[in-house]
């Protein structure tokens, strides 16, 4: 007996650990590819970096400096490259367990793959010839560094894998988060609040913070807790400013100031490179891991910055289906509900787990199955991915005229285009895909699936978009508010003049307050006052921050000493996040919950409770209730620890944190690359620039790693090194890379 004992004992081992060593193995080879179109073009790029470490990438053909581009940029930050192009395969669950098979879902829900293999086709031959040679980069250094390679058979990738994770990251800049987070978690949709589809708040919400649980996997028998927007920890763009004065209000140049909010690191950090071919392709600026080409900044001629916009984009539709629910009803038809069953790779320590899930598609977009009934959801741009030519047209744009051209396609589906160029012009377009709505709909809330007249056919016209060119003020800015204030009292447009079915929002944020009251006030706005305006640190006693001084009043706190002279040190605070006064890291530990709440439309926290937590935190970390705040907020990378200034929605911004063992509050999301670009009549254009890091932020034996550290937090900015002489003359490193055949 006992001996049938062991041999059963033994057998169940054997299947154990067969078992184990299947789940720790089985994802890369049910993941490999025989399909990838291999490119074998020969290309060669010069990559020179400057003392900061940017590359500035060279090349004969544009081709050659997308190249170029990709290896660049897997020299200093592969790590987050791996990410993003898992995530443009579906297979980032298999790097990131649960975090990591959301995303992935959101892939299969979105039919990213769908869209690129459908629509790379159809770009142009110099476009396809761009990605291509990228992805071509990307391949080769993976081969020659196989020992930094996370995830078997992620290489190698093509141009159509390149384009796949444009087509999975674009909608979610459009507020789809929001929507197909509450979807799949089945959460009942409140009709309370706008602008978009009630309830589910501002498109793109300010993103994870620290003490909010992470998410899970939405797998059969488990319901989300939280739902991450896929592209990485951070998600949207929480804020960005951005600033173009005309050169009567500057007393000599066109100014153009890009201000964005990026998370400081993941795969919507700022990576900042200059490109120049023999073709006409010279541009200095930023872009975000997996694209070719920058995304804003300038060239000679001219150049734009982004920031988010919050257009309702985005509509929901309830299917009418048949009894087993494999038919939906369009009209009086009956339509086959596309169904198809994809796996989720989900890394749980050493295994990785296949998950089954079933995705479901309709003539309207997407839909989201839950105990309430199937649900469709449409989008703006949705399966348009003329983006991918669009952005680089722009690149090499020459005049305001060319410009418009291009963003009057359509093809980039949300976020404002802020404008300056050499010949004097600025300009601000509400650049948004917004639908073609009809008339006799409440668009606020759910469709009805059934009616083929609620299914928009594609975006309004271009000339239906708000749209400044050349104010009279001489000045216009954005700060993720309302279209109609950006450009002075008597510059502004009206919302009575557009269609409320478009859905533009007109909501102001603290910095739009500030920013439009500063430059209004303003008789110049020269490189010396603009710089004052994008530094400041001020809260305008209006909207949320009035309304949270209004509940700190209301609060009866006499039975806590603590708590009121918490309060009465807030009730005398400046209102300046400038570590200055006592009150300071009270308020920005107060300031930001609020900020979040009303910037994404959810019910805001109790503010006696708020005020608790920011008082147990200083006492436990600090010892007291007034430290300086330079002691609290802190910009960290490596060795690098330094102090900074700025909150949530202040212009100069410190919007998101994590916090540390010691209690300080590590910058993860806020001011990230700044780039001031100055044209003067006669003369030739002149940039200067600043990270928060460095050129390397994931390489910590790089000298680029956090270098650029210092003048960051110092309000300083160093040269951008747009022409080649100069460029040669502050080179501290020089090689040419040619591709593998």
């Amino acid at each position: 007996m006992k001996k049938w004992l062991g041999r059963i004992g033994f057998a169940l081992l054997v299947i154990v650990l067969v078992a184990f060593v299947a789940l720790a193995t089985w994802e890369p080879f049910w993941a490999k590819r025989d399909d990838v179109t291999v490119d074998n073009r020969e290309y060669t790029a010069e990559i020179v970096r400057d003392e900061f470490g940017v590359p500035h990438i060279y090349g004969k053909t544009d081709a050659d400096v997308a190249y170029g581009v990709a290896v660049a940029h897997s020299e200093d930050d592969f790590a987050t490259l791996q990410n993003v192009i898992a995530m443009s395969r579906g297979r980032y669950g298999a790097i990131a367990g649960q975090d990591g098979a959301a995303f992935d879902y959101a892939y299969h829900l979105l039919d990213a793959r769908g869209t690129a293999e459908e629509t790379y086709p159809t770009l142009p031959e110099d476009t396809r010839a761009l990605f291509d040679a990228y992805a071509k980069g990307l391949n080769d250094f993976a081969e020659q560094n196989p020992g930094e390679i996370k995830l078997g058979n992620l290489f190698p990738v093509d141009g159509v894998d390149v384009a796949a994770g444009f087509a999975l990251r674009q909608p979610f800049f459009s507020g789809l988060g929001n929507i197909i987070g509450p979807l799949v978690e089945g959460e009942p949709l409140n009709t309370e609040h706008g602008p978009a589809i009630p309830g589910f708040g501002a498109p793109t919400d300010v993103s994870r913070t620290s003490d909010v649980p992470s998410p899970e996997v939405p797998v059969p028998g488990q319901q989300a807790r939280a739902w991450p927007l896929p592209w990485g920890e951070d998600g949207a763009l929480a804020g960005s400013n951005a600033f173009a004065i005309a050169p009567e209000k500057s007393g000599g140049p066109t100014i153009l100031v890009s201000n964005s909010h990026q998370p400081l690191r993941g795969g919507v950090a700022w990576y900042e490179l200059v490109v120049e071919s023999d073709e006409g392709w010279h541009y200095a600026g930023a872009n975000f891991p997996g694209s070719p080409f920058p995304f804003l900044g300038h060239n000679e001629h001219l150049g734009w910055t982004n920031t988010v916009n919050t257009p309702d984009m985005v509509d929901i539709y309830k299917l009418v289906m048949n009894d087993d629910g494999t038919q939906y009803r369009i009209g009086d038809q009956w339509r086959e509900l596309e169904a198809r069953t994809v796996t989720l790779p989900v890394r749980l320590g050493p295994v990785t787990l296949p998950i089954r899930r079933t995705v479901y598609r309709s003539v309207h977009g997407p839909v989201i199955r839950n105990d309430d009934g199937y649900f469709a959801v449409r989008y703006g741009g949705i399966g348009n991915l003329g983006q991918l030519d669009a952005y680089y047209r722009l690149n090499k744009a020459t005049s305001l005229e060319e410009f418009e051209e291009i963003l009057a396609r359509m093809d980039i589906p949300s976020t404002n285009f802020i404008y300056g160029d050499e010949a004097g012009n600025i300009a601000y377009i509400y650049n948004a895909a917004l639908p073609d709505r009809a008339t006799g709909y409440d668009w606020r809330t759910i469709l009805p699936g059934d009616d083929p007249k609620a299914i928009w056919p594609g975006p309004v016209a271009y000339q239906e978009l708000p749209r400044y060119v050349n104010p009279p003020s001489g000045w216009l800015y954005n700060a993720n508010n309302t279209p109609f204030t950006a450009a002075g009292a008597d510059s502004d447009l009206s919302p009575d003049a557009f269609d409320p079915r478009l859905g533009v929002e007109l909501k102001q944020t603290n910095r739009s307050r500030r920013a439009w009251k500063l430059m209004s006030e303003a008789e110049s706005l020269d490189r010396a006052t603009l710089e004052k305006i994008k530094y400041d640190t001020t809260y305008a006693r209006e909207g949320y921050i009035a309304d949270l001084w209004d509940g700190l009043d209301a609060l009866d706190l006499s039975d806590d000493a603590e708590l009121a002279r918490a309060r009465d040190m807030l009730k005398g605070w400046d209102f300046t996040a400038d570590s200055i006064g006592e009150a300071d890291s009270l308020a920005l530990l107060l300031i930001r919950e609020f900020m979040s709440c009303r910037y994404q439309n959810k019910a805001c926290p109790d503010v006696r409770a708020e005020l608790q937590k920011a008082v147990d935190h200083l006492n436990t970390h600090f010892g007291r209730l007034d430290p300086p705040m330079s002691d609290l907020l802190r910009l960290r990378q490596g060795d690098v620890d330094l102090p900074l200034d700025g909150g949530s929605d202040t212009l100069r911004a410190s919007t998101l944190w994590d916090v540390d063992e010691d209690g300080r509050l590590s910058v993860r999301h806020g001011d990230s690359f700044i780039q001031w670009v100055e044209w003067l009549p006669g003369e030739r254009v002149s940039s200067r620039s600043i990270q928060p890091y460095g050129a390397a932020t994931t390489r910590p034996q790089s000298p680029h790693y956090a270098d650029q550290a210092p003048l960051f937090v110092q309000h300083r900015l160093k040269p951008v090194h747009f022409w080649r002489d100069d460029v040669m003359a502050n080179a501290a490193s020089r090689k040419t890379v040619t591709s593998r055949r």
